[in-house]
């Protein structure tokens, strides 16, 4: 099927009786995106490196089955509420939602009533395909029927751009974000090598089970301008949220990840106050993935922009809660380059 000469799709299998597809838009350079219209899913990212080798630069997996085994939401629209809710409950006025516990007493991207594994309808326009779905008021113990779109759009100059927007029949939590996860390698090696910057000097203290404490601490030793990731692991993972140091303007840059090897540089905009950075501790696929391997912990790591997690249980938090008809609209844009060996040196 060509509906148009960049973007083309074809079928991917089925899932609960409708048809999965796979979509590709390829710019003028011949790079491309591939999503799937199962959670909105980006399949594939595929770019050059310094020397024109193109490569996919985000997990995925060749098949439906792998998408359909996998619990690390690789590549999905994370949504209606991305990341955590604390004692899986929230109140709007005088009535208390209780959730899905899928993480420990908390809920975890919606629990059952998540996004990432659902069927989309798809709108195919000449730069774009909008991803549009349904959400009933009480899926998951969450308030009002809900209208979602992910938009993607692939541009000649190697930007994936994304918007999300909702609206829903009545007050309800809203926090949706993007779940891909970035290899700059393209799996060659594990993240550790990968440089960072996120111009972040705050971030949200949390308990060991990544519930916010309702503090905002300096960074210190999880500050990241242009340092190697391994160099502030130490040797273990991270599940931190940034607070960006800007309003919510986002004409530059708010984080830029680097591979040496290949000279791949990626830079993020976004409309979002934060973002979570994880550096995928707990990747543990069930079947082969894109780069012909099982993933398995730092073989990716996700810059989820959204808004802060638990937000409906801190008041001073920005408020997620979105009234009946109040229309949810953000961004994320990922930007791909190239760089010379002269830049990683400096």
């Amino acid at each position: 099927m060509n509906p148009s000469d960049t973007i083309t799709y074809e079928p991917f299998g089925s899932y609960k009786g409708k048809e999965i597809f796979k979509f590709r838009i390829k710019n003028v350079h011949e790079n491309y995106v591939e999503l799937l219209n199962y959670g909105a899913i980006v399949k594939s990212i595929v770019v050059p490196d310094r020397n024109g080798n193109k490569e996919n630069v985000v997990l995925g997996f060749p098949t439906l089955e792998g998408y359909l085994q996998d619990t690390s939401y690789i590549g999905a629209t994370v949504g209606r509420f991305a990341n955590r809710i604390n004692n899986a409950e929230f109140s709007i006025e005088n009535t208390t939602y209780h959730l899905d516990k899928n993480d420990g007493k908390n809920n975890n991207h919606s629990g059952s009533a998540g996004f990432n594994n659902n069927v989309f309808d798809f709108i195919i326009k000449e730069d774009s395909i909008i991803f549009t779905l349904e959400s009933k008021n009480g899926e998951g113990g969450f308030p009002g029927n809900l209208n979602t779109k992910a938009i993607y759009k692939w541009t000649d100059k190697n930007e994936l751009k994304i918007e999300f927007l909702a609206v829903a029949d009545e007050p309800t939590p809203l926090n949706l974000t993007n779940h891909s996860y970035f290899n700059l390698s393209a799996c060659k090696e594990k993240i550790h090598n990968h440089k960072l910057n996120i111009q972040a000097t705050k971030i949200l203290e949390s308990t060991s089970d990544y519930i916010p404490t309702g503090k905002i601490i300096p960074a210190n030793e999880y500050l990241f301008f242009n340092y190697k990731l391994a160099d502030v692991m130490q040797n273990s993972g991270l599940n931190i949220y940034y607070i960006f140091d800007r309003s919510s303007a986002n004409e530059n840059a708010v984080c830029e990840l680097f591979e040496e090897k290949s000279g791949r540089l990626m830079r993020v905009f976004t409309s979002y106050p934060g973002l979570q950075l994880y550096t995928g501790d707990y990747l543990n696929s069930a079947t082969i993935g894109e780069h012909s391997k099982y993933y398995e912990p730092f073989d990716g790591l996700c810059l989820e922009c959204q808004f802060y997690p638990d937000s409906p249980n801190h008041k001073h938090f920005p408020n997620t809660i979105f009234d009946a008809g109040q229309v949810y609209n953000e961004t994320i844009t990922y930007t791909f380059d190239v760089m010379l060996p002269k830049y990683a040196t400096e």
